[in-house]
């Protein structure tokens, strides 16, 4: 039985008993919906009674991550705003807005993610508020507990990314009076608070693969992940990331200690060295799925389902096409909304015989009886697109297309940026042979600077289209280099999207 239909029953059978106020789910920092002080909280005298409950709660609290409104809207953020793609022409405004760096306050697919991550945050905390001291087998409070702890801090990192220094919703929301955080000082209280969190989710978790749960090194990972973002802006000079305490060089240690444990410490989970088969969507338990959605297309409503792979796929005639695989069989997919189109300035960043390139770009289609039908070339497909969220078993809209959350590739090129040595260049150089490009000989002559951008360089090139580039440009300050309309804007304006004026006016403590 897929994992998508196990959670999905348990979330039905439970779901009656987990009494949240539906106002709150609309928007954890707005109360403009609130017309009476909500009592249907999760509480010891209506919930967590049974091991059952608890797991039905930490499921709510992973199902938030396939909002809608929250995965989908990643990409909005992390590509069209990056050197990667740029977007339809008739597409909506606040998609438009990314694209050509004009982000306000106003603009409702902001509104819609900073909603989303509080929702998230909201239902994780109502695990760790409520999971210890009920008496259930203290492995089963530990690992719920740890997932927890893991789920509040990817989304307060979520936050940091997006908006820097935006509210740290340390407890449940129950109350009215409790809608109105404050922000936090500075950039030391809000790593500190996610270091914290993502440590103690460590000492709770065991190494335990399942699709769309966080486990041990899922939570190590992410932990590598928020040292290297600390790292390289502090480093860089991203505006408030001086107020961090730590010195650069101790949290790049840290990094690479934590992405080291990743790739030292463990068996489960390890690199793939067919790449196609990273992003085979029947195969979500491959070996370098640390984190991902679990999404899948027997589901009833988008969300249990996915309709990702529209956004990347161009519009051609609202036809099934196939798509020609490296063995010379043929894969059927739909076609798409043109949404997020490939940017030369990404496709040319490819050598010519790279396998990132020939084999997960498609730059020709064909009919049924796999014979040429357009291309590239000839205009009929509009532009190269990736074959990344492709799912052949598609059911109409309904795909089993999933985001890629962390992947082992990425905390491999973590630890190369954050070592900068020998070791880290060997990380490198797995990524580069498995993708048939060039492996450098050695970093002899290369300052570690010099060896960090290399690294940044390929994660462009490896991760496109995961929802990681944009966070990597600002963190390492070079927004405005690489993308043509940021140019002009304030180092603030690049670093940081602008906290939802819907939100500012509803919380008088956000300034």
């Amino acid at each position: 039985m897929k994992t998508f239909t196990i959670i999905n029953e348990l979330k039905m059978k439970h779901f009656k008993k987990l009494i949240v106020a539906l106002a709150l789910a609309a928007g954890v920092t707005s109360c403009e919906s609130l017309d009476v002080e909500p009592t249907g909280f999760y509480s010891d005298e209506n919930f967590y009674k049974t091991i059952e409950d608890a797991e039905a709660s930490i499921l709510y609290a992973y199902d938030a991550l396939t909002l809608v409104s929250y995965a989908p809207v990643t990409y909005y953020f992390t590509e069209l705003a990056s050197d990667n793609c740029n977007v339809k022409a008739d597409e909506g405004a606040d998609a438009q807005a990314f694209v050509n760096w004009e982000i306000t306050a106003q603009n409702q697919l902001l509104t819609q993610y900073y909603r989303s991550i509080y929702i998230a945050v909201n239902r994780a905390n109502a695990v760790i508020e409520n999971i210890e001291g009920k008496g259930f087998n203290p492995e089963d409070e530990k690992r719920i507990l740890g997932e927890a702890l893991f789920l509040r801090a990817y989304n307060h990192f979520n936050a940091v990314k997006a908006f820097g220094l935006a509210p740290l919703q340390k407890s449940l929301i129950d109350k009215l009076d409790e809608t109105t955080a404050t922000l936090p000082a500075d950039m030391q209280e809000v790593y500190a608070f996610l270091i914290d969190d993502l440590t103690r989710a460590i000492d709770n978790l065991e190494v335990n693969r399942v699709t769309g749960r966080a486990d041990k090194v899922a939570a190590q990972a992410l932990l590598s992940k928020v040292y290297l973002f600390a790292a390289s802006a502090k480093e860089s000079g991203v505006p408030k990331y001086n107020a961090i305490t730590e010195s650069v060089d101790n949290l790049y240690a840290k990094a690479a200690e934590y992405a080291g444990m990743v790739l030292n410490n463990q068996g489960e989970y390890s690199h793939d060295t067919d790449l196609q088969n990273i992003y085979n969507i029947d195969s979500p338990n491959g070996p370098e799925h640390i984190f991902i959605l679990s999404l899948d297309r027997s589901g009833t409503q988008e969300g249990d389902y996915s309709k990702l792979s529209k956004y990347f796929i161009p519009y051609i005639d609202g036809a099934t096409v196939y798509l020609k695989n490296t063995d010379g069989t043929f894969s059927p997919t739909h076609d798409g909304w043109s949404v997020f189109q490939t940017s030369d300035k990404l496709f040319s960043s490819y050598a010519a015989d790279d396998k990132r390139k020939t084999d997960l770009f498609v730059s020709e289609i064909y009919d049924q009886d796999e014979v040429a039908i357009g291309s590239v070339a000839d205009g009929t497909v509009i532009y190269p697109f990736t074959r990344k969220y492709i799912d052949p078993l598609f059911e109409g809209d309904k795909t089993s297309t999933r985001p890629y959350l962390i992947r082992y590739s990425d905390i491999q090129l973590v630890y190369a940026e954050a070592t900068a040595n020998a070791d880290g260049l060997a990380q490198y150089n797995q990524i580069r042979n498995r993708a048939n490009a060039t492996e450098l000989a050695s970093i002899g002559g290369l300052s570690k600077v010099d060896f960090r951008k290399l690294i940044v360089e390929e994660r462009q090139r490896e991760l496109a289209y995961e929802g990681d580039r944009l966070w990597d440009l600002r963190r390492t300050n070079t927004v405005q280099s690489n993308v043509t309309n940021a140019a002009g804007l304030s180092p603030e304006a690049v670093a940081f999207y602008p906290i939802p004026q819907r939100e500012i006016d509803l919380n008088p403590n956000i300034n």
